[in-house]
């Protein structure tokens, strides 16, 4: 479950008295995700999403808000946060840092065809030139200095090929990105963990999907927007149910990157950078789960996902597949 901070109707409708939002009619707790307390609430306005953070401080809420805000603003599919009636993003409910949001219409594709892919790849690019403007500057947090903290940790718990291969890993992506390509590459805030489960499609047909828009944005930070890219793609065009290996399908990685160069054209950069970019949107991963996998957060609420899945996916791309 994802409810760790139950909510009454009582603390609702009083949170609700803080915004335009019209007054409560039914409201339920969400039990999706890992990380904070969701609800949804209808209200006499519309339908919403009430987020509580369960480890987010109210300090570090409004770089993930304002981004939310700018690109809904700016027509991107995407939650747009509700303003106050004293035109804040953020408030307070049952003691921890709160949010309201509008509900995105629509569920997640658990497996995505190519024309599921293409129209993602509109989406994404959509996005990352709608962020040309954004102000915020908050890091990637789970970027390269978090790997090059996290790893010597990882080391003694692992057997010796994962080690070695996460020590040759990490140090090709540090030397890479002393590179005058790395450093040429565009950069922006990123959502930086669109896997399938934070894409909802309101319309899915087979040959018409429609998305509905993008939530949980979470973990995202201003990085290169291709690495933004290369997580999406080692998400939407592998299949773990076809025996897992870690492999993309080229009919869907090219639909993905057509879909995405149709609104923004990936400059020579990008192009030259991206097998190197896939390589570590799989590191990426395969590090946070490898941590949650050996160090579990005390009171986690449900079981680690298996590292070995990026392991196979950063293998695969290492091997250009």
């Amino acid at each position: 479950m994802a409810v760790f901070t139950p909510v009454s109707s009582e603390a609702l409708e009083q949170l609700l008295t803080e915004y335009p939002l019209g007054t409560l009619t039914q409201f339920e707790g969400i039990s999706a995700g890992i990380e904070n307390t969701n609800y949804f609430v209808d209200t006499t306005e519309g339908r919403f999403v009430l987020t509580l953070f369960e480890k987010l401080s109210a300090q570090q809420l409004p770089f993930y808000l304002s981004l939310m805000r700018h690109l809904a603003d700016q027509g991107v599919a995407c939650a747009k946060p509700m303003s106050t009636r004293n035109g804040a993003l953020q408030t307070s409910c049952c003691g921890k840092p709160a949010a309201i949001a509008s509900r995105i219409p629509g569920r997640d594709v658990k497996h995505p065809t190519a024309a599921h892919c293409r129209v993602l790849g509109r989406a994404l690019a959509q996005a990352h030139l709608a962020v040309h403007n954004f102000p915020g500057q908050q890091p990637n947090l789970r970027g390269l200095a978090w790997w090059t903290e996290t790893v010597p940790t990882l080391l003694p718990l692992l057997a010796e090929p994962q080690a070695r291969l996460l020590q040759e890993e990490l140090a090709a992506q540090t030397a890479f990105a002393q590179t005058e390509c790395y450093r040429g590459l565009a950069q922006g805030a990123v959502h930086a963990d669109l896997f399938r489960d934070n894409v909802l499609f309101e319309h899915d047909s087979p040959t018409d999907p429609q998305i509905g828009g993008f939530i949980d944005f979470y973990f995202a930070g201003v990085d290169r927007l291709v690495f933004d890219l290369a997580v999406t793609v080692n998400d939407w065009c592998v299949d773990q149910a076809t025996g897992d290996s870690g492999h993309l399908d080229p009919t869907r990685v090219e639909a993905l990157l057509d879909g995405y160069d149709e609104v923004r054209i990936r400059p020579t950069g990008e192009r030259d950078a991206w097998p190197m970019m896939l390589r570590a949107a799989a590191l990426r991963f395969w590090i946070s789960r490898l941590y949650d996998w050996h160090l579990p957060r005390e009171a986690a609420m449900l079981t680690p996902k298996d590292p070995s899945h990026f392991e196979r996916l950063l293998r695969a791309r290492r091997a250009g597949r």
